[in-house]
C-alpha cells in the first residue's frame, strides 16, 4: 500500500474530523473531494462508513455552534468578516440572507451544498434570533445530509473501480495525487469565479467623495440629485437604520420589479454592506442589461460613507425617503 494512502488509513477520522472542522471554520479547504476519498475507501472496507459520518458531523456540529453564538452575539459584522474569507464573496451574504428571509430555518437543510451559502447559514441564523434547540436539529440535519450524500457517492466510486484491477491499480499507486487534483481543481475553480466577477465591476465603482461632491453640486444648482439606493437586508438595519441622504430602499431581489420607477436621466447609485461591494456590483449589472446604465456601486457601501464621516439621515417607513 503506497505511504499516502497507508497513512491516510491510519489517521483516517481524525484528518476527516480536522479537514472539515477547519473548512467549516472559514478557511479555503474544500472538503469534498476529502469526503469522496473517505467513501472510497469504505467501499473497499479500509473505512467504516458510519464513523466516518460521525467524524464529520462532530466537525460541523462545533463549528457550526461557535458561528451561531458568534452571529447571535456581533451580528452583521461576524458576517461581513466570514465572507471576507470565502471563496464566494461575491454571493455570500445576499443570497444566503434572501434564502433565510424566505425558507427560514430549512436554510441549513441544504445550506453545505451552496458555497457561499454554507460560509454564513450559522452566524446569520443567530443574528436572526434563533433558538439555538431549533438551529441545533436542523443543521445536524443538514450536516448528515451532505456528509451521506458526498460519502455515498464516493462509496459507488469506490466499489466500481473495485471491480476493475487497473483502474483500482492505478487509484492505488496515484490516490494521493488524485486528490490534490480535485482539491487545487476546486480551489482554482472558486479563485478565477471570484476575479472575473471582481475585474468585471472595479471599474464601476463611485468613491464616497464623489458621491459626496455630486450631491453638494446638486444641492447648489438646484439640479435632481443622484438617485440612491440602500439595498441592505432587513438585519443589516439592526446596528444603525439610517440611510445615505434621500436614499430608498429596494431590496436585491425587488430591483427588476422597481426598474421602470428608477429614473434613466440621472446617476443612480447602489450601496451594500457586503465586501467589495458585491451585492451592489450585482444589481448594477443586472440593471446594465435593463437598460439602465447610468448606475454604480458606492465603494465601501454604508460602511465606508459612514466611516468617512458624511451625513446619514432617518429612513421614513411609511414614505420611502430619507429625512
Amino acid at each position: 500500500m503506497p505511504i499516502a494512502i497507508e497513512f491516510f488509513v491510519g489517521h483516517a477520522y481524525a484528518i476527516l474530523f480536522l479537514w472539515v472542522l477547519v473548512e467549516q471554520l472559514g478557511l479555503p479547504a474544500p472538503s469534498i473531494p476529502l469526503l469522496l476519498t473517505a467513501g472510497t475507501l469504505s467501499a473497499t472496507h479500509r473505512m467504516v462508513g458510519g464513523s466516518a459520518v460521525l467524524a464529520v458531523l462532530a466537525a460541523c456540529l462545533i463549528s457550526d455552534t461557535v458561528w451561531f453564538a458568534l452571529g447571535k452575539k456581533f451580528g452583521s459584522r461576524v458576517v461581513r468578516v466570514l465572507c471576507r474569507m470565502s471563496l464566494e464573496s461575491t454571493t455570500c451574504v445576499a443570497r444566503t440572507e434572501g434564502y433565510f428571509t424566505r425558507r427560514g430555518p430549512v436554510t441549513l437543510l441544504f445550506a453545505k451544498f451552496v458555497p457561499g451559502l454554507s460560509t454564513v447559514a450559522a452566524p446569520i441564523a443567530g443574528q436572526t434570533g434563533m433558538r439555538y434547540a431549533r438551529f441545533l436539529l436542523y443543521d445536524l440535519m443538514g450536516s448528515l445530509l451532505w456528509s451521506i450524500t458526498f460519502l455515498s457517492a464516493g462509496y459507488f466510486f469506490g466499489d466500481v473501480a473495485s471491480r476493475s484491477q487497473g483502474v483500482f491499480a492505478f487509484l492505488s499507486q496515484f490516490a494521493a495525487v488524485v486528490f490534490g487534483l480535485m482539491v487545487a481543481g476546486f480551489l482554482v475553480w472558486r479563485v478565477v469565479k471570484q476575479r472575473r466577477f471582481v475585474t468585471q465591476v472595479r471599474g464601476m465603482r463611485l468613491e464616497p467623495a464623489e458621491l459626496k461632491a455630486m450631491l453638494e453640486e446638486a444641492a447648489l444648482g438646484g439640479s435632481a440629485q443622484p438617485y440612491i439606493v440602500d439595498l441592505r437586508h432587513p438585519l443589516d438595519y439592526l446596528p444603525d437604520p439610517r440611510v445615505l441622504p434621500g436614499a430608498v430602499r429596494i431590496g436585491p431581489s425587488e430591483v427588476a420589479h422597481y426598474a421602470e420607477r428608477i429614473p434613466r436621466d440621472r446617476d443612480v447609485i447602489l450601496y451594500c454592506t457586503c465586501p467589495s461591494e458585491e451585492t451592489s456590483a450585482k444589481v448594477a449589472l443586472q440593471l446594465h442589461r435593463l437598460g439602465i446604465t447610468r448606475v454604480r456601486p458606492l465603494r465601501g457601501g454604508f460602511d465606508g460613507w459612514k466611516a468617512a464621516g458624511y451625513p446619514l439621515f432617518e429612513y421614513v417607513e411609511n414614505t420611502g425617503i430619507a429625512v
